[in-house]
């Protein structure tokens, strides 16, 4: 089976990206970003999706966290492409519900090849631990956009909105480890009828 990595660096004047994924890892994860929240969130990706991650960023924090959180979301996006390549034999479809205590979000997540975010999440703060909660939206659609993914994210109950958060990365790193996953039965197939994706 051919190695599915890849390594993308994205340079702006807001933000200097890299972005290393492996998709048949062991949930390793490795970051440099500036917003441990943030990074606290995708160590949920990498650890529930088995997917290994080091994303290094240097982002202008001095300003606010905005364009970190968006473009770390479209260079992790822009990783999956070319790490899953031409998702010959992948499953493609991919979901999960997961509670936290009071809290239950379900994610589901298809790699069609269109950009699409459905995300109901009605936060009860506006602020954790000084992270604008907002932002997950920028990055979520930086990544759908980059990944060209239909995504829907639905946190169905929960008044502690660290525990919303915390539920949706969670689900969205399984959906991500069912989604990416070879399936023996597909033998390199495309998982659709139109014969590309």
């Amino acid at each position: 089976m051919a190695e599915r990595t890849a390594s993308v660096e994205r340079n702006t004047l807001e933000t200097q990206i890299k972005v290393s994924i492996n998709l048949d890892g062991t949930g390793k994860a490795k970051f440099d970003i500036g917003v441990p929240f943030l990074e606290h969130m995708l160590d949920q990706i990498a650890r529930h999706g088995l997917i290994d991650l080091d994303i290094q960023c240097k982002g202008d924090l001095h300003i606010d966290d905005h364009h970190t959180v968006e473009d770390v979301g479209i260079t992790l996006g822009q990783a999956f492409t070319k790490a899953i390549g031409d998702k010959k034999g992948m499953t493609r479809y991919g979901h999960s519900y997961v509670p936290l205590d009071e809290a239950l979000s379900r994610v589901v997540i298809d790699f069609s090849g269109r950009p699409g975010l459905q995300m109901h999440v009605p936060f009860t703060r506006a602020v954790v631990g000084g992270f604008d909660v907002d932002l997950f939206q920028e990055f979520f659609q930086g990544f759908v956009n980059h990944a060209l993914v239909s995504l829907h994210i639905d946190n169905l109950r929960g008044t502690n909105t660290h525990h919303q958060i915390e539920t949706v990365f969670k689900a969205f790193g399984r959906a991500l480890r069912m989604a990416v996953e070879l399936d023996p039965r597909m033998a390199g197939q495309m998982p659709s009828t139109k014969g590309c994706l």
